[in-house]
């Protein structure tokens, strides 16, 4: 057991353990953080900021109207359906304050994906974008959701541009497609009735659950993986340690163009930036990079989180390499792999190295990271403060330093177990507390670690998990399908890339747009496939098992017969 292992791998003026019960609940921390930093600003988009007082208080009144104008429960879940604009941090403190589980919901889901995941974490409100409200309309019937709030992008905007920007986007660009939810209640109007009404701050047990994060684990079916109040203050505080060299309090511009509702930006950005009384900076479309960089110039910006994609779009762009670099002090990577090109490339242009970390939803999400001062390329670096870490083989015995093997966690930061789902938990977590990330590591004798390969088929795309099961059932309800398999290719922008392999029914034929059609209705854009192959048959095992590996490793030498000598 590496228990005293890492103690002195840590850089000086870092902890190597932290007090994960220093803060009874997340509402404990927001409360101190906001009435600390009340005048700093915390939050910024489409050119207004809020501060720390000013979110607390919109914050008290959302929560103000949950509880006395709806029959919502603290442990009742809400589903938050929202991109990065302001209306965020609003709703989800909100939620929290009444003691509501905040469901994180991503805004691009299709129809069926929100219905699985509103059903599955039994949500009884949602709050979304009217962007995406006619896809509520169609959801929310088949679901226990009661309670709908519908918020514009720019409802907390002042008054004429609020007017302005929300109408361009409705009747200008036409993003807002029609939509009936009779019994929605305004973003706006819920404020309103909050405001100046009494918040019963309800105050949970650190062991009681804050937010469901969704993932698919290691296997298809997405899982609510249960991240309790301690489990999010522990991450906090690891992040916070692990900065406390770079990063001062109160005083620093974060820019966060990942989305808030995937677990890397909500501990950094609303959790452990609002731990340390620091400003974030909103993206709301990071794909829209002119944008983006229009935004970037306007800050004096002193950190950036991003992942291998975002850096290497961002260093082609002429107008991103002529900005102001110089306050940026830190650049944090995860999510996926950073290459050393991307990494390189970045340190160039911007004259900032980047920190890679690794984590998972499971793990809150941080587990390791390359500390600022010894940072060590092609590595995920070092355990988090009170972490531990080991390698295991097939039969779950710990292996020595140096030896291939999975790579297991134990922290604080460790998730409560799966929502309802007691089998999955068991597969992933032991008595003992280790969680089987289902990646394959060695541990350096450094302390440093270095993820080798995937023991599962998960497909990583740009930063987020694509499960082979879920795009293969979605592909099996196609009419003249007999056979898929999706398998995970390399990718010089997203990391891997979406192919599916198809078998038809005999006497049946189908086409590339055909399959690509029905994906585009079931599935979020992210996974849907890059290439589509037709074959007459697909390698399986004795008892059919389709070998998705065989089909991988034949991409990857045909890959390598393409590469130049």
């Amino acid at each position: 057991m590496l228990e005293n292992f890492w103690k002195d791998k840590y850089p000086t003026g870092i902890a190597a353990d932290i007090d994960p019960d220093q803060y009874p609940n997340v509402q404990a921390v927001l409360k101190q953080s906001c009435e600390r930093f009340a005048n700093k600003p915390a939050f910024s988009n489409l050119g207004k900021t809020l501060t720390y007082g000013e979110m607390y208080a919109l914050s008290g009144a959302f929560a103000a109207y949950l509880q006395q104008h709806t029959d919502l429960q603290p442990g009742d879940r809400i589903a938050v359906q929202l991109p990065n604009v302001l209306q965020y941090p609003v709703a989800v403190f909100g939620a929290i304050r009444a003691g509501l589980i905040v469901v994180n919901t991503n805004p691009l889901y299709t129809a069926r994906e929100m219905e699985h995941q509103f059903n599955d974490s039994g949500a009884k409100a949602l709050i979304c974008l009217a962007n995406m409200a006619h896809l509520a309309e169609k959801v929310v019937p088949k679901t226990g959701v009661k309670h709908i709030i519908v918020t514009e992008v720019a409802d907390l905007l002042p008054p004429l541009k609020r007017l302005l920007v929300n109408s361009v986007i409705k009747y200008v660009k036409k993003m807002v497609p029609p939509f009936h939810l009779p019994k929605a209640v305004k973003f706006n109007d819920v404020l309103a009735k909050g405001h100046g009404q009494p918040v019963q701050d309800v105050s949970p047990n650190g062991d009681d659950v804050a937010v469901l994060q969704y993932t698919g684990g290691t296997t298809g079916v997405a899982k609510g993986a249960m991240l309790t109040h301690r489990n999010l203050i522990a991450n906090m505080l690891q992040c916070r340690a692990l900065m406390a060299a770079n990063l001062n309090e109160g005083t620093e511009i974060l820019i966060t163009p990942l989305p808030l509702y995937h677990i890397y930006a909500f501990t950094f950005h609303c959790m452990a930036m609002m731990l340390s009384g620091n400003h974030n900076v909103l993206i709301s479309n990071p794909r829209d990079l002119s944008a983006m960089v229009k935004e970037l110039s306007k800050w004096k910006f002193s950190g950036f989180v991003g992942l291998n994609t975002l850096f290497v779009a961002l260093c082609n762009n002429a107008e991103f390499r002529n900005l102001d670099f110089s306050s940026l002090k830190l650049t944090l990577s995860g999510g996926m792999a950073l290459q050393t090109a991307a990494a390189e490339r970045w340190k160039d242009v911007t004259g900032c190295s980047i920190c890679e970390g690794y984590g998972m939803t499971e793990t809150s999400p941080v587990a390791s990271v390359n500390p600022f001062q010894k940072i060590q390329m092609g590595t995920i670096g070092i355990p988090v403060p009170s972490t531990l870490c080991k390698t295991i083989n097939d039969a779950g015995e710990e292996l020595p330093l140096g030896e291939v093997g999975e790579l297991c966690i134990k922290g604080p930061q460790v998730m409560k177990g799966y929502w309802q789902r007691q089998d999955a938990t068991d597969e992933m977590l032991d008595a003992d507390g280790w969680l089987k990330t289902g990646d394959i590591a060695i541990i350096q004798p450094d302390g440093y670690m270095r993820i080798v390969d995937r023991k599962k088929d998960m497909i990583l795309v740009s930063g987020f998990n694509v499960y082979p099961n879920e795009l293969e059932d979605v592909l099996a309800t196609l009419p003249g399908v007999l056979q898929c398999a999706a398998i995970g290719i390399p990718d010089e922008k997203s990391g891997e890339a979406i192919k599916l392999f198809v078998v038809c029914k005999p006497g049946t034929t189908l086409s590339k747009d055909q399959v690509m059609e029905h994906m585009r209705a079931n599935v979020t854009a992210y996974k849907v496939p890059r290439s589509v192959e037709f074959r007459d048959a697909l390698p399986t095992t004795n008892v059919g098992k389709i070998l998705r590996r065989e089909l991988r490793d034949e991409e990857l030498k045909k890959l390598a017969l393409k590469k130049p000598a």
